[in-house]
């Protein structure tokens, strides 16, 4: 079994012109403690995932322009084909790319602080990668953003800058904003203020894209109500979007590595990776609210395709985290089954199931999505 011995080069390859920190250098120690595992255990399962047809998840900015365009075209082909959820459903849902944002509207109360929500929001992205692939030609990898690579100017980075390889860049700039408060006005533990644009994105491949879904509690002025109340019914509008950089800067190299090294359970990694501080933003909010605009409604959130790959460095960390001490952080759950335990719910279990609703891809259980190399999945991150 020489898994480890050539994974852990190849990780450090896949950075080559692109920063490298500490982060990365847990990623491939994860990586190789991976390796090791594999080779005294075995894979999970060897008829459908080995090291020979491992995918690699890169950061965007080790893309080729090529890579990135073909990324980006495939992304827009699920916007030029029909929805499947059913109207009945989702009035709203025009486009195959509006069924994810239809089953991420309707579950937002169970996967989200609840204990579906690493392991779906795993599942979910893999979904997109493997609808992009066979409906939409795509031949490589879901991407991820690295945030610490970025923290420090977030518009001038790969993904954000609006040129015609980046996923667009900031929404037009709309002043006279006021601060919020997270996670609620009336349980003020985080304040953060209005970002750096607040309207339509004007540059860059998705200026044109549209939203038809939602919003449920994104609040700017420049956003029309949906015509019902739980956000499913048809809005076409622009994209928004409201790079913020405090939020972004919640993101740092610090931050991940102490996810990584410091949380010893399951339930603590959950709460430290959502969760707001008087002084933090938490991990997953930092991404969302450093995007803005559609980004920060919770259950609305995928309409912006930067949501996939903020969503693959979620899934990078938890991996990371996991394959640290695989003994004993691979088969573990935390949490109830509804958001904040609201209304009251069983602890989550192995046994739960993931379903993705019209997407179209079958239902598995937790179980099935603990690890990266089993279940449906084949990858590690680079």
């Amino acid at each position: 079994m020489h898994f480890s011995k050539i994974a852990l080069p190849v990780l450090l390859a896949g950075s080559i012109g692109a920063l490298f920190m500490e982060n990365d250098a847990l990623a491939a120690q994860g990586v190789f403690k991976l390796g090791l595992y594999i080779a005294e255990h075995g894979y999970p399962n060897p008829q459908s995932c080995t090291q020979a047809n491992m995918s690699i998840r890169r950061e965007w900015s080790t893309f080729s322009r090529p890579e990135k365009l073909h990324f980006i075209d495939s992304v827009k082909c699920l916007a030029t084909k029909p929805a499947r959820t059913p109207a009945a459903i989702a009035a709203g849902a025009k486009t195959r790319y509006d069924d994810f944002v239809v089953a991420h509207i309707r579950q937002t109360p169970r996967i989200h602080f609840s204990g579906l929500f690493l392991a779906w929001h795993r599942y979910f992205i893999w979904a997109l990668e493997q609808t992009l692939r066979n409906e939409c030609g795509y031949q490589n990898h879901l991407p991820y953003v690295n945030w610490p690579w970025w923290t420090h100017d977030p518009l001038n980075s790969p993904l954000f800058d609006g040129s015609d390889t980046s996923l667009s860049g900031n929404g037009v700039y709309i002043g006279g904003r006021n601060a919020s408060c997270l996670p609620t006005s009336e349980n003020c533990v985080y304040v953060i203020h209005p970002g750096t644009g607040g309207g339509c994105v004007t540059s860059g491949p998705f200026q044109n894209w549209t939203v038809n879904l939602g919003p449920i509690q994104e609040t700017w002025p420049t956003t029309a109500s949906n015509p019902q109340a739980d956000g499913l019914g048809a809005n076409p509008r622009c994209l928004t979007r409201d790079i913020n950089l405090q939020a972004i800067g919640d993101g740092t190299d610090d931050v991940v590595v102490s996810l990584i090294n410091d949380a010893k359970s399951i339930g603590e990694f959950q709460n430290r990776i959502q969760s707001s501080t008087s002084t933090r933003i938490g991990f997953h909010g930092s991404g969302h609210f450093g995007i803005g605009g559609a980004a920060i409604d919770v259950y609305n959130s995928p309409a912006d395709p930067a949501f996939y790959l903020h969503h693959g460095m979620m899934d990078r960390i938890w991996t990371t985290w996991q394959n640290m001490d695989l003994d004993n952080r691979q088969f573990v759950v935390s949490d109830t089954l509804t958001l904040n335990n609201i209304p009251p719910s069983r602890n989550a279990t192995l046994e739960d199931i993931l379903d993705l609703e019209f997407i179209g891809l079958p239902n598995i259980t937790i179980a099935d999505a603990v690890s990266t190399v089993a279940g449906p999945f084949c990858y590690i991150y680079a």
